[in-house]
């Protein structure tokens, strides 16, 4: 059995943040106290005579001399020994309590912290109080943790749409390939037709998944393109699919020169082309694409992509950037892609930099907007 990883990374233990505080309490006021001692005996020595003459009950005959300084020395020093030894003992409960209150909000946030370690992300401080260091700290915390789980669970579904997803092509061959099997008169030609599509399907997807993950990492060449070059390449591409479709494409814009890869850019131009031509309506179909060398930011490019289609809710649109989410619908037709091609365009534009904006069209379809540095920004 693997030995299992001190949470302390093996560090010796040490003192605690708390006695290290009382400590320092303590000390600062055991320094102040006898400041102020020493003031007092200094003021004592310099203002107080050496002795002073006893006179006698008319008061003008002097009868002996009294020692005031040896006599104030022997009264002082005691007392002041009481109240150093009272300033201690009460800097030290004053200290510790004062330490356990100050850090109570640590204790709170440290406890938080381990459950989140321990697999519990739905756990909130809320630290109560007003707006201090700790309260800050806290509330970033908070908000960490939101998006960690919101990451988390999306990561969640993304595994499991990719097994679902992954798991149908390989299934169907093998109902194909067991029908082949038990049903030697079957046209065969058939057969391995319905094979080849449902490879490609398959391979579509695991490419899909690898560019995926290649964007994820951010570690690609950036050179100067020009998005607007994109754009027309991506549409003569998909010109026959939006022809048979029924759908016009329709391209305006500037030159728009960004930093970036070409590959990368190409394929998410390609994507959001692609959906808007799947996505659409049925007869008479329109996508609009835009480019703007200046976004409404300064240094920002702006690539616009609009069609026409279904009504969509303010609740769907957020979700349509998520992996394997096709609309209102899982479709699976022959053009409707793999699901990735939206989440491939928000992965895209966050290694370039940018942002990505989804809006629905209030007369039905979907607006899309990518923004990104300009060249001579970066």
């Amino acid at each position: 059995m693997a030995a299992r990883t001190r949470a302390d990374g093996g560090r010796a233990p040490g003192t605690s943040v708390r006695l290290k505080l009382t400590l320092s309490y303590a000390g600062f006021l055991m320094l102040a106290g006898a400041l102020l001692l020493g003031a007092v005996w200094v003021f004592l020595l310099r203002y107080v005579p050496d002795r002073a003459l006893l006179l006698d009950a008319d008061g003008t005959t002097p009868t002996g001399v009294f020692p005031v300084r040896s006599n104030l020395l022997r009264v002082f020093a005691p007392r002041a020994a009481v109240v150093t030894g009272f300033l201690l003992v009460f800097g030290l409960l004053g200290g510790w309590l004062l330490a356990g209150r100050m850090l109570a909000p640590l204790t709170v946030l440290t406890r938080a912290t381990r459950r989140a370690a321990d697999g519990s992300l739905s756990h909130r401080i809320r630290l109560p109080g007003r707006n201090d260091e700790f309260r800050e700290l806290a509330d970033a915390f908070d908000t960490m943790l939101a998006r960690l789980e919101a990451h988390v669970a999306e990561q969640r579904r993304f595994a499991a749409n990719a097994s679902h997803e992954l798991r149908t092509p390989l299934a169907v061959s093998k109902a194909l390939l067991e029908v082949a099997r038990t049903d030697p008169d079957r046209d065969t030609g058939e057969v391995i037709d319905r094979l080849h599509a449902v490879n490609t399907r398959a391979i579509e997807l695991t490419e899909a998944l690898l560019l995926l993950g290649r964007a994820n990492q951010g570690t690609f060449a950036r050179e100067a393109v020009d998005l607007s070059l994109l754009v027309e390449e991506a549409a003569e591409t998909l010109l026959p699919l939006a022809e048979r479709r029924g759908v016009t494409v329709e391209t305006t814009g500037d030159v728009t020169p960004v930093n970036g890869s070409q590959a990368l850019l190409l394929q998410l131009t390609t994507n959001l082309l692609h959906n808007a031509i799947v996505h659409n309506l049925p007869v008479g179909g329109t996508v609009r694409i835009d480019t703007r060398a200046r976004g409404p930011k300064p240094g920002t490019t702006v690539l616009t992509v609009e069609n026409t289609g279904g009504r969509l809710t303010a609740e769907q649109v957020p979700r349509l950037t998520e992996p394997f989410q096709r609309g209102t619908e899982r479709l699976h037709a022959d053009d409707a892609g793999v699901g990735l091609g939206l989440a491939i365009v928000r992965t895209i534009t966050e290694a370039h930099d940018g942002t990505l904006t989804l809006e629905p069209r209030a007369r039905g379809g979907l607006r899309v907007t990518v923004a990104l540095p300009t060249a001579d920004a970066n």
